[in-house]
């Protein structure tokens, strides 16, 4: 008899939803987020792994991992209640508070730019663009001027100062060598106008050659030197002026982007596949999750080619989230709250470099 009433009280709450069978395990909503869901050949690891793992096993409940491709995909299944509860770190918004049970923080995070890393030495980058296009096209540009100036007071000054000012091709030579004296302000004096449209002409250029040779002098410096997208991005408005910009689909660094109308030049699944496409320049700039994009290249020794740019947007307090009637969120949550205030909640962050 007793037992019959222990049976029929147990069924009673699991129909109003205040407990579970032992054999209804809770659905975990996981998907691959290094480093706090990491999939290898022995199972899944990683910050938040551990962390729940530590949480359950005072719980003592049943529980299965249950795979999804995004962040996306397991709100949704929590919205239809196909999952109890997702422990990758999901950043807190009024929404979501609004629509499920959401944990306590038990990570700070925030969005972060990254950029390539030229790896070629100082001397190799100078020699390089010393023969590029773009340096010989700045070069003939500048002999098309002083040879335009230097023709045209030859053509004035031919025949009344025939001596400095030869005539035929010599004389075109001599013209260009005076435009080019003139603009460098060396002063040699071996050749100059007698005229006075000539020394007119010279008044003109000289003025016109402190323009050209300043915009010219700043144009072939940036030309033979490093021009590396570090110094050009210090916030957000930089950014509004880098067409390849890269983007993991279905993040909140999407999001973000489209909130401050900056449509991403490429999507990509996921964070490595992203990192690999910025490594091989087909993207300028990457925007992600700051944490997740330090630890994929510290893992996958890209610090020769990929460097994280020092700012950061959007700080994301991050936590479970679970279903809106979801029984053991108080329970999960002391749980949680009790294991990020234990010693060995610092030895999981070290464990997975994110101590500092």
């Amino acid at each position: 008899m007793y037992r019959n009433i222990v049976l029929l009280v147990s069924l009673l709450l699991v129909d109003l939803g205040l407990a579970q069978t032992p054999q209804d395990a809770l659905r975990i909503g996981i998907y691959i987020d290094p480093p706090f869901v990491v999939k290898g050949s022995e199972g899944y690891t990683g910050v938040s792994i551990d962390l729940w793992e530590r949480i359950v096993s005072e719980m003592e409940v049943p529980y299965e991992y249950v795979e999804h491709s995004d962040a996306i995909s397991i709100v949704r299944s929590l919205d239809y209640e196909e999952l109890d509860i997702a422990i990758n770190p999901l950043s807190n918004s009024p929404s979501r508070v609004e629509r499920f049970q959401v944990s306590q923080p038990f990570y700070v995070s925030s969005l972060g730019v990254s950029t390539t890393v030229n790896s070629q030495s100082q001397f190799q980058i100078f020699i390089n663009n010393f023969f590029s296009r773009d340096f010989l096209n700045i070069v003939l540009l500048l002999l098309v001027i002083l040879l335009t100036f230097g023709t045209i007071l030859w053509f004035v000054e031919r025949k009344a100062n025939k001596y400095q000012f030869r005539p035929g091709v010599k004389g075109l030579f001599d013209g260009l060598w005076w435009a080019a004296v003139t603009m460098t302000t060396v002063g040699y004096g071996d050749k100059a106008p007698k005229t006075h449209l000539g020394k007119t002409i010279a008044i003109v250029w000289m003025f016109t050659a402190i323009i050209i040779i300043s915009g010219f002098t700043a144009t072939i410096a940036s030309t033979l030197t490093v021009n590396t997208l570090e110094a050009d991005i210090n916030g957000l408005e930089d950014l509004q002026n880098i067409p390849d910009i890269g983007v993991v689909g279905a993040s909140d660094a999407e999001l973000f982007l489209q909130k401050h109308g900056l449509q991403p030049a490429e999507v990509y699944r996921t964070p490595l596949q992203a990192l690999r496409a910025l490594s091989r320049r087909k993207i300028e700039v990457l925007v992600s999750d700051r944490t997740t994009t330090e630890y994929l290249i510290q893992t996958n020794d890209m610090q020769d080619n990929i460097r994280s740019l020092p700012f950061t947007f959007q700080k994301q307090y991050r936590s479970f989230i679970m279903a809106k009637n979801q029984p053991y969120f108080n329970e999960v949550n002391k749980q949680l709250i009790t294991q990020i205030q234990s010693v060995s909640w610092e030895e999981v962050l070290k464990k997975y470099g994110l101590d500092e």
